[in-house]
């Protein structure tokens, strides 16, 4: 961490826990989101063609692209998760980790500590309360 770090108004310790957690994190959602990948396109490489009747009346067949759709689906919110820890990994690496990216202020460390990528104080990820 830079110099910057040191005027942060977190203490080191709970910086360098919440950095500990951000590379857990993302390697937690890295691999769920290989897993789910992997999955649907397993799905759509174990099907058989002629199995598979696609037409409203009958539903026989949708589960499988309902399933292959839902597991890409959750693979792209991991993969955003991840793009978000990285965001956060580059504030931390320049010394701003934990201050609100709208406002300029302090994050509460509760919130950091449930949402370790968080960017914003709840009272601008909400909108209510930002600058307009």
């Amino acid at each position: 961490m830079n110099k910057e770090a040191t005027e942060s108004p977190f203490s080191a310790e709970f910086l360098e826990r919440q950095h500990e957690v951000l590379l857990e994190e993302r390697a937690r959602y890295l691999r769920q989101s290989t897993m789910l990948r992997e999955e649907a396109n397993a799905m759509m490489e174990d099907a058989d063609p002629g199995d598979v009747q696609f037409d409203e009346e009958s539903g026989e067949g949708t589960n499988l692209a309902v399933e292959r759709d839902r597991d890409l689906a959750l693979s792209a919110q991991a993969m955003d998760i991840v793009d978000a820890i990285d965001a956060a990994l580059e504030r931390w690496e320049s010394g701003t980790y934990g201050i609100c990216v709208v406002s300029g202020k302090p994050i509460p460390e509760e919130r950091l500590e449930a949402i370790p990528w968080a960017a914003e104080r709840v009272e601008y990820k909400v909108g209510g309360f930002g600058p307009r």
